[in-house]
């Protein structure tokens, strides 16, 4: 039986090994971190070097608050900051947008890029994610957060597809990472913050702006991630080529495609096919993509990212998102493309 493909690692990736061996050294010597016994200075002394672990790893110098993962640490942010205004780009993730109006969000244009406003003000603080989880367009966010800081504004940047893979935007106030995304366990991530008086403590724990007993382990697993070589990045980088080049050699499309986009991420649309019966097709042929992120894969909704682009409902509703990470092979990528011909070409005969 052939083994199965799986190129959705923008939804996760597998656990890697460095990670999974941290993370068992910390259940090894598991107490509660605010514990004041020997037990739970250890834990604490072990949390507080897996923090600095990840802010050295992420080359942030500032503040790192543990959470639960970048929805979480998307919520502290965007509640707890002190500004009046919140603004967000219109591709931004469910995550970010569920707390901000439909009428202060910011257009993008045909290649994802946002667009900022000219009345920014002291009062505002503006998300922006730094790669698109659907379409891997990465956003100018030092020059962005120039324009937002001069106006006297914040930028939160969410960096869950990006953090590990490029560097964080060094100007930014506030930044959500997640440690899934890049061969860290599912249940931490963290909030990056410049300064902590741009926010309103409302927890117990984490220097008082997050409640909930402190996940050790996890913690190692993410410090651990992060220090693991990524030499598969070049890798990467050239199978997008490939599949870039494969893809309109088959007569389909590329979202964004003069746009900067992160290597690791990539939507194609095939015309005339919809996602789903795509997604049907490689899933029987035991590959594994998506359509459109992981949060909202499961709806039948158009996707809002490609909506706010400007893309028509029925050109949208053909695309899907092919995904690497550490592990991707190149013969993976190879019966990737040579099922999208299969599936294209079979349309094309009907």
């Amino acid at each position: 039986m052939t083994s199965p493909i799986y190129l959705d690692h923008a939804a996760t990736t597998p656990l890697l090994p460095q990670a999974r061996a941290a993370m068992l050294e910390g259940f090894a010597a598991w107490a509660n971190p605010s514990s004041p016994h020997a037990a739970g200075r250890r834990a604490r002394a072990l949390l507080e070097d897996a923090r600095a672990r990840i802010a050295r790893a992420l080359g942030w110098d500032g503040h790192v608050i543990l959470t639960s993962g970048a929805s979480e640490a998307i919520a502290i942010a965007l509640q707890g900051a002190k500004r009046a205004r919140l603004l967000a780009g219109a591709s931004e993730h469910d995550a970010v947008l569920r707390h901000v109006p439909v009428e202060n969000r910011l257009p993008v244009d045909r290649g994802g890029l946002v667009s900022l406003p000219d009345d920014i003000g002291p009062d505002a603080l503006i998300a922006i994610q730094q790669v698109n989880s659907e379409t891997g367009v990465i956003q100018p966010l030092d020059d962005l957060a120039a324009h937002i800081q001069a106006a006297g504004g914040l930028l939160f940047a969410d960096c869950s597809q990006s953090a590990g893979k490029i560097a964080l935007p060094a100007q930014a106030d506030l930044v959500a990472v997640s440690a899934h995304k890049l061969g860290g366990p599912i249940g931490i991530g963290a909030l990056l913050v410049r300064d902590l008086a741009a926010l309103d403590p409302r927890g117990g724990q984490e220097q008082g702006y997050r409640a909930g007993t402190e996940a050790m382990p996890l913690a190692l697993g993410f410090a651990a991630a992060l220090e693991a070589p990524r030499d598969w990045l070049a890798d990467a980088a050239l199978w997008r080529e490939q599949l870039d080049a494969a893809i309109l050699a088959s007569g389909g499309e590329i979202v964004a495609q003069a746009s900067p986009r992160l290597p690791t991420i990539a939507s194609y649309r095939m015309p005339g096919v919809s996602a789903q019966a795509q997604l049907i097709r490689f899933d029987l042929a035991g590959i594994a993509v998506s359509a459109g992120s992981a949060c909202s894969s499961g709806s039948l909704r158009t996707s809002h990212v490609l909506a706010a682009m400007g893309w028509d409902d029925t050109a949208a509703s053909q695309v899907i998102r092919v995904t690497m990470g550490h592990d991707t092979q190149a013969s993976e990528i190879d019966a990737f493309l040579a099922q999208w011909q299969a599936i294209c070409h079979g349309n094309a005969k009907k």
